[in-house]
């Protein structure tokens, strides 16, 4: 792999994973328990989205191959949810931090680890980036360090979360999520359009 791929990537990894996007829901479904519990649930939470999207990296094809579908139109599909993702992120991003959890539920599963940080656009990426026919365990596991380095930032953003927001604000989170929709976006169509070219990745 070169640097050239393994910075897309980075960059795909980054704006589906969403870190910024990441901090003020962290903040806002931990805000009543005790700091050392916060603490604990980001970690937590970290440590099973990166379990559910290293697995996914590793069999998701397999799982695809099984059920007949094509990774062209997997790329297709995945391009669309993930614009459709980035949609979300730009127009409506912050009122996933107003959704209120139900008491008893563990919030370093639901909605943190799950469908925040391991999002859906991530789990698709994971797929169409490490396409078994052209890239090798290697290059797979390099990927997959680059995205366990995504979430390493993403669990650093979290635990500062109360600095990060202090400092930007959350009208500053918002926008800068919502730039990161905009890349999300020219990505998704990036993948479609290889897609219909016949090329696996973004071309």
């Amino acid at each position: 792999m070169t640097w050239n791929e393994l910075f897309f990537d980075f960059v795909t990894l980054w704006v589906t994973v969403d870190p910024i996007g990441t901090v003020p829901l962290y903040l806002s479904v931990t805000k009543d328990l005790p700091a050392q519990d916060r603490k604990r649930a980001a970690m937590r939470a970290t440590l099973i989205a990166f379990l559910i999207l290293a697995g996914f990296l590793y069999v998701g094809q397999y799982l695809l191959e099984a059920m007949h579908v094509e990774m062209l139109s997997f790329q297709i599909a995945g391009g669309i949810v993930l614009f459709l993702f980035a949609l979300s992120m730009i127009f409506d991003k912050s009122s996933a931090t107003q959704a209120p959890v139900d008491k008893g539920h563990d919030v370093a599963v639901f909605p943190l680890a799950m469908p925040s940080i391991a999002t859906p656009g991530a789990l698709l990426s994971v797929v169409v980036l490490t396409d078994n026919n052209t890239h090798n365990f290697f290059q797979e596991t390099l990927t997959c360090a680059v995205m366990a380095l995504v979430l390493g930032v993403t669990l650093v953003m979290m635990l500062l979360g109360d600095w990060f927001i202090r400092l930007i604000g959350r009208s500053g989170a918002n926008v800068l999520s919502r730039v990161m929709g905009m890349i999300l976006s020219a990505v998704a169509v990036e993948m479609v359009y290889s897609a219909v070219k016949g090329q696996l990745g973004p071309g």
